[in-house]
């Protein structure tokens, strides 16, 4: 038996196991598979419910068979919803609320893989506390992140919403998303419920297709896709959520080994498993349930424990269980975990905990903006810079800002808004107006649409390409500039769920008008404004500046404007592979070396033959408006024992005639083990600020836990021989120095 003492997930409440077997003895079968169920909150829960299906919905709701709801809004919404259970059901057991708070409730955050670009866990954290907060003043107790499936492919739409393509960073990003959404007390009001998803593996979708078939093996499952899960379990989180995907010939939601095995087991995490929205029914488009019924039996009995808006529990559960199909003693398991859960929360002290009008009216919503524009200028990664473009110079007078995306105030937004307001972000013009000279004279012109037609959640996107009519107003405008910056990239729309592509360059018209204006004006800064890695092969040859600036949420044009006028000094660096062409993808630093690693001159080697195999700017990789110089790698040992460290250093300094901060990045490799190992794993990282010519010794410790990997031998051990240690400002531009482990 778990203790409440012994769980990782914080609470001040006291005695919660207990409190869990006391209510799940008072319980009826029909009660306990209520638990089970979530439903979405289609109807306007202040009023009747109108529809039949929501009449019945409501009936249930009343009669404590149903656990949870998502997509209620509003402390009013939220309150009504609970007092049907409340006030009507048998047991009064109190409802969770979740909901998609992706990156902010109302403030908007970078999307996450933006986040993750600023390396900076503590801003991270700091995040999902506003947005737990936000989240809380308006009913919700229970977010539907962090996704933190390590994603290696651009075609897929949902990479915006993980952490890149590395599992140590992801990693991290997870442990300090659990830390600012569920806090030390998950029963303090200003908290929600964490929820660490897609378990497992839905970001290696066959070819980048979503929902797509995953084919990965048991070594990858284990060294690639789990750590970060295992980091988010470790640090306590609420809620895991299962995947679309089938993994290995079985879909994710009826996967046994994952949920019951390695998580439940292995890992003794005591939180919940919730489905993803419908995901237990669809094993029956799997090929694995001829039905409803069969698809419950497979889900509960391989360990999922709450099903979203699918139907197949509450049509199903309490027949199979009287049909001796699945065990009650995994359904009280399942429910204790619910129970469990609920508790922490403070739920049973107070259901109406989350109901509070005063919270939503104390929020600073001045203060959340201002941290959302810090965050956005830490998340802008400088890919180039030559002829030193940027900052901009106060001999620019006169700036063109040109692009489809340059006065869009919707698209730095990004997808998973939650309750962001359309057209609610600083633009970039916006933002270079309202923080630049009034002695320099900007002007504007569109060149082109981007998104065209119905721009929603649901509905595909469609792009603009052929209408070129904008271009003569915007080739003018640039000729007549001494500088231009140019804003293309994606439409909030062309990533997120559902949004995988073929193609991964600039969509539509906007490389033709990128051409048509450096014909013109070659003194261009190109601002992408996307939510994947993008092909710029061209750019990145012929434009002089480019900066990533992602879709940076609602204070994206200010961010954006501190940055090109020096009021920041860009620290970003890229968490993913930017691909020389799309055939190069799925992309990745951390590849494994194979028996023919390299050889140019022949064609008997793993690459290309029209094409190199690297990154075009690799994992890591991001530039700053001074110059920091790297020392050479210092061994406090070249040996290593089972119970001892050794002390990797480097001085690091500043060179150039600004202040700036450096990630400075530790990589290691196995160079002879059981199993093929990659060619590097980033394995630490450190922020460091450094005054002009100031100089700092960084030391990184390694020990035997760092070189543990999952073997041939199916353990998690590290094994004796000789490592690579690599410390540099990206995963290509290292120092190299070489140790050995005795065991």
């Amino acid at each position: 038996m778990v203790k409440a003492q012994d769980s990782t997930i914080k609470s001040s409440v006291k005695n919660v196991e207990a409190k869990v077997d006391s209510v799940l003895t008072l319980m009826t079968l029909e009660e306990k598979v209520g638990q089970l169920v979530q439903y979405n909150g289609s109807w306007d829960l202040t009023g009747p419910a109108s529809e039949m299906n929501n009449k019945q919905k409501e009936e249930n709701l009343k009669a404590g068979k149903v656990g949870a709801m998502l997509n209620v809004l509003s402390v009013d919404a939220t309150r009504e919803a609970q007092k049907l259970v409340m006030e009507n059901s048998r047991l009064k057991i109190p409802l969770m609320f979740g909901y998609d708070v992706i990156h902010g409730y109302t403030t908007i955050f970078p999307v996450p893989l933006a986040e993750t670009a600023s390396w900076d866990l503590e801003a991270m954290e700091r995040t999902a506390e506003i947005a737990a907060l936000e989240s809380a003043a308006n009913g919700v107790n229970w977010t539907f992140s962090p996704m933190i499936d390590v994603s290696r492919d651009a075609r897929w739409g949902r990479i915006m919403e993980g952490s890149g393509e590395d599992p140590y960073l992801t990693s991290k990003v997870a442990v300090a998303k659990v830390k600012g959404y569920q806090s030390e007390d998950l029963a303090n009001p200003r908290s929600i419920a964490a929820t660490a998803k897609h378990f497992a593996g839905y970001g290696f979708g066959e070819a980048g297709r979503d929902y797509n078939t995953v084919h990965i093996g048991e070594n990858e499952l284990h060294n690639t896709i789990l750590p970060p899960f295992k980091a988010a379990a470790d640090a306590g989180v609420a809620t895991f959520m299962n995947a679309f995907n089938d993994l290995d010939g079985i879909p994710a939601t009826g996967h046994k080994t994952l949920q019951r095995d390695i998580l439940k087991r292995d890992w003794d995490w005591n939180g919940f498993v919730v489905s993803d929205w419908g995901s237990i029914p669809e094993m029956i488009a799997h090929g694995v349930a001829k039905n409803k019924k069969e698809a419950a039996k497979i889900a509960l009995n391989a360990g999922s424990d709450m099903d979203m808006e699918g139907g197949a529990y509450e049509s199903s559960l309490v027949d199979l269980v009287k049909e001796g199909e699945v065990s009650e003693d995994y359904i009280n398991d399942a429910v204790k975990r619910v129970l469990r859960v609920k508790f922490k929360l403070g739920l049973f002290d107070d259901p109406y905990l989350y109901s509070n009008p005063e919270l939503l009216e104390n929020i600073s919503f001045e203060e959340h903006k201002a941290v959302a524009r810090d965050v956005a200028k830490k998340s802008i990664v400088l890919l180039k810079n030559e002829k030193n473009l940027l900052p901009i110079k106060e001999s620019v007078q006169k700036i063109a800002v040109i692009g489809p995306l340059a006065d869009d105030k919707d698209t730095p937004i990004g997808n998973w808004r939650a309750q962001g307001e359309a057209n609610s972000a600083i633009s970039l013009l916006e933002g270079l107006e309202n923080n630049i000279s009034e002695n320099v004279k900007i002007t504007y012109a569109k060149g082109a649409d981007l998104g065209v037609g119905e721009r929603s959640f649901l509905m595909p996107l469609e792009i603009n390409k052929t209408d070129k009519s904008g271009f003569e107003e915007a080739i003018n405008t640039a000729s007549e500039a001494d500088l231009v910056i140019m804003a293309l990239g994606e439409d909030a729309f062309q990533t997120g769920e559902g949004r995988s592509q073929v193609e991964v360059g600039l969509a539509g018209v906007q490389q033709e008008l990128l051409e048509e204006i450096y014909k013109v004006n070659q003194n261009i800064v190109l601002v992408l404004i996307n939510g994947r890695p993008l092909e710029i092969t061209w750019a990145s040859e012929n434009i002089p500046a480019i900066v990533e600036a992602w879709q940076l949420g609602s204070e994206s044009g200010n961010a954006i404007a501190d940055v090109l006028l020096g009021d920041y000094n860009p620290s970003g660096k890229l968490p993913v592979s930017f691909p020389r062409a799309v055939g190069q993808e799925p992309l990745y630093y951390n590849q494994k070396s194979t028996g023919r690693p390299s050889n140019p001159t022949h064609v008997t080697y793993s690459g290309y033959t029209d094409e190199k195999k690297d990154a075009l700017y690799s994992f890591g990789f991001g530039l700053s408006y001074t110059n920091f110089e790297y020392g050479d790698l210092q061994l406090s040992s070249e040996e290593i024992n089972a119970d001892e460290n050794i002390q990797a250093s480097i001085t690091l300094k500043n060179d150039g005639d600004v202040e700036g901060k450096e990630i400075v990045q530790l990589y290691l490799r196995d160079l002879v083990a059981s199993t093929t190992r990659p060619v590097k794993e980033l394995k630490g990282f450190e922020a460091v600020s450094l005054a002009p010519g100031e100089s700092k010794t960084v030391t990184f410790e390694i020990n035997e836990e760092m070189l543990q990997f999952y073997n041939a031998n199916r353990k998690w051990e590290a094994e004796a021989g000789e490592f690579e240690v690599f410390i540099g400002g990206n995963s290509r531009d290292l120092q190299k120095a070489t140790f050995s482990l005795k065991k």
